[in-house]
Formats: C-alpha cells, structure tokens, sequence
C-alpha cells in the first residue's frame, strides 16, 4: 500500500484547524477554518475527491480521528461520506481505547508505541493507497520515516504567523519531485510531490 498524505497547508507552512474555530486550538490558535474561503468544488474539493477514490484504507492520529469520528458517521447518504465511513480506518493512539473506537465503524486501533512496525508492515501489504487527511504529529512521524510515498498539498494564499505544520525539524534533507500542479481561481495550488529515492551507496 502507498502511503499518501493529504492536506490544506497555508504558504508559511501551517495545517492546524483549516476545518472549523474550535477544531484545534493549542497553542492559543486562533484562526481556525482558515481554509473555508479558498475551497471550491472543483479543484480543491476535486482533489479530495481524487484522493478517496484510490484509498483503500484512512489512516489518523488520534485528535484527527476523534474529529472525523464526530461528523462523518452522521452523513449518511452522501456518496463522499459513505466512501469515507465504509473504508477501513486505523487510528494511532496510546490513548484511545479498543471500545473508543467502535464510534466510527471500520476503525482499527495502532498503539501508539507499535505504529512505525505497524505501518511498515501494511505499507508493505498489497492494496491500494492508505490516505492520511491532517493528523500532523502522526505525518512528521511518517516523514521522518521515510513511510510517505506521496504529498498532496493544498497550498492556500493566506499567511497563519505559526500553528502545527507536517515537516520534521530534524535537520534531515529529503528532496522531493514535483509530479503535478494545478491552480484554483482563488489561488489555491495543488501540488502533488513524491520523495527522490536515494541512490544507495
């Protein structure tokens, strides 16, 4: 399975609470739904659209998941809910319980102190892609790893001043290509990058 990663990412790098004012407020964060006045259908929610439709499994860290958990299992009817609620989900958590988890059918729990073992192993697996949609401590993890096979970023025109961002501040240098691009009408560029393999020594 590919690991695909997908998300709204302001220009100075920040994915915290793009969905909603109280979706994620650490750090005293304040401008929650940031993302709402750049999407629309079309290209943004195309994206996402395109990104569904080859996933064959939704991976999350436990406070992303405990917000999808919240909204998708009562939209029931519309085709992009019922894709998201009938495809496997595996949630990272020290913390959440195996009965926390049936609130969303499909989920199955990683303890937190398994998930690199863990995803290695469904990385390995055959199927299609394993699609991570914010969760950004559990992407920095992935990143740090080398367990990313794929970034698909929905770059907005809009500055955030600091908030949680997906990139490891570990001094390593990973390089990536950019495979493809597409702009929006309110300057939304998608951008599609997967990693350089390192030639081996």
């Amino acid at each position: 399975m590919r690991i695909v990663i997908s998300e709204f990412m302001s220009l100075d790098g920040v994915v915290q609470a793009p969905g909603g004012p109280e979706e994620d407020t650490d750090g005293g964060f304040a401008h929650g739904g940031w993302s709402h006045p750049f999407f629309d259908p079309e290209v943004v929610g195309g994206a996402f659209d395109d990104a569904l439709r080859t996933a064959e499994g939704l991976l999350f860290g436990r406070r992303t998941w405990r917000t999808m958990a919240a909204a998708w299992p009562e939209r029931a009817g519309d085709p992009f809910a019922d894709r998201m609620n009938a495809l496997p989900k595996y949630v990272v958590s020290g913390t959440l319980g195996d009965d926390e988890v049936t609130a969303w059918e499909n989920t199955i729990r990683i303890p937190g102190d398994e998930a690199v073992a863990r995803l290695r192993s469904l990385r390995a697996a055959d199927g299609g892609d394993l699609l991570v949609m914010g969760s950004p401590t559990l992407v920095r993890t992935l990143l740090g790893e080398g367990l990313v096979d794929e970034l698909r970023l929905m770059i907005m025109p809009v500055l955030l001043g600091g908030g949680k961002t997906i990139f490891p501040a570990d001094g390593g240098l990973r390089t990536l290509e950019l495979v493809s691009t597409v702009a929006s009408g309110a300057g939304v560029q998608v951008c599609t990058y997967r990693p350089v393999a390192r030639a081996s020594a």
